[in-house]
């Protein structure tokens, strides 16, 4: 069994390709390296012991998709391959409809010419806009997005949906995530951006290595028990477990599928701060300022449906996510 991941190299690709290596799937990984390292590609062969076939290309590209389709049988899809940062979203959205939705359009493409009918994509509880109701449950109202980020994800989507009308025996499942947080135990593959971080845990942890001087808080008047934004984080790995799970149903049943991957519990900005404090013994100086452009105050999952239909859930707690981001840093350090 031939699994094509894009993005394989990346924060959550690298994860899952570890999974599946370790339940002894064939792996093609397809990753332009823009916010990833080619080192990782050693990284997880050292976890494993396995090897697997890296193409570094753009996923935009067809005729690097034509000619891995047609040098692989490819059963299955995994998508990762697409920008992320939603405040970089909200300066750049020429880019990141150009990359996000291109690569998307022309990987179906390929795969519906080379008849590979099962796809599982990496999508995003921003979909959901500033949600309605809390716990999100997946029948909740999707729109209303309030970065070209999440509207991406939810253009993505729509897409899908309407490729499964046109050939029914396409089948999609669709997971939004929450927020992932962590890394692998052994220190060896985690969240590693180029550049500045975007996103909170990579810039907490290097606030606390000294690499970064001071983490901004981005607003403390949002309608939460203390002000800051409030999160679902879930531990990389068993995010990365979610979608062995996702694709085990893929293989066995047609149709289109949409799944929640959180954990169903709800940290702000300063919960995550304080815990991270207490399981590494290390301060984490922050400061409040301006709220981001496209924030919303709270989002976390009901991940019930999941754990019915695909008998997942998250394993990992708050504290071993907080252990395991640091761990990776001082590893990178040694």
């Amino acid at each position: 069994m031939k699994i094509l991941v894009t993005g394989g190299l990346g924060f959550i690709g690298s994860h899952a390709v570890v999974e599946l290596l370790e339940e002894n799937y064939e792996v093609v990984v397809i990753d332009d390296l823009s916010n990833s390292s080619a080192d990782v590609v050693d990284k997880i062969k050292q976890i494993t012991g396995k090897d697997f076939d890296f193409i570094e290309a753009d996923v935009c590209d067809l005729d690097v998709l034509e000619k891995i389709f047609t040098d692989h049988k490819i059963d299955a899809v995994i998508h990762f391959a697409g920008y992320k940062a939603v405040g970089e979203s909200v300066k750049e959205p020429i880019m990141y409809y150009e990359n996000n939705l291109v690569s998307t359009l022309h990987l179906c493409k390929k795969m519906l010419e080379h008849n590979c009918n099962k796809f599982i994509f990496s999508s995003s509880a921003t979909v959901y806009g500033d949600p309605e109701k809390l716990p999100i449950t997946e029948d909740c109202k999707v729109g209303g997005t309030t970065n070209p980020y999440g509207t991406t994800k939810l253009m993505i989507e729509r897409i899908l949906a309407d490729i499964h009308v046109a050939h029914p025996e396409f089948t999609a499942i669709i997971l939004r995530y929450f927020n992932p947080i962590g890394a692998h135990k052994s220190g060896l593959i985690g969240e590693k951006p180029n550049g500045i971080p975007n996103n909170l845990m990579p810039y907490i942890v290097r606030v606390a290595s000294g690499e970064l001087e001071i983490l901004s808080v981005f607003g403390d008047d949002y309608d939460t028990p203390d002000g800051t934004g409030v999160r679902d984080y879930i531990h990389v790995v068993d995010l990365a477990k979610g979608h062995l799970s996702a694709l085990k149903k893929a293989l066995k049943d047609e149709g289109l599928f949409y799944y929640n991957l959180g954990t169903g519990n709800g940290y702000s900005v300063l919960d995550l701060v304080k815990n991270f404090e207490k399981v590494n013994n290390v301060k984490v100086p922050y400061k409040i300022v301006d709220r981001r452009p496209g924030d919303i105050a709270s989002c976390y999952a009901d991940p019930t449906k999941a754990l019915k239909e695909l008998g997942w859930k998250a394993e990992l707690g708050i504290e071993d996510m907080m252990r395991d981001s640091y761990n990776f840093i001082l590893k990178q350090k040694q």
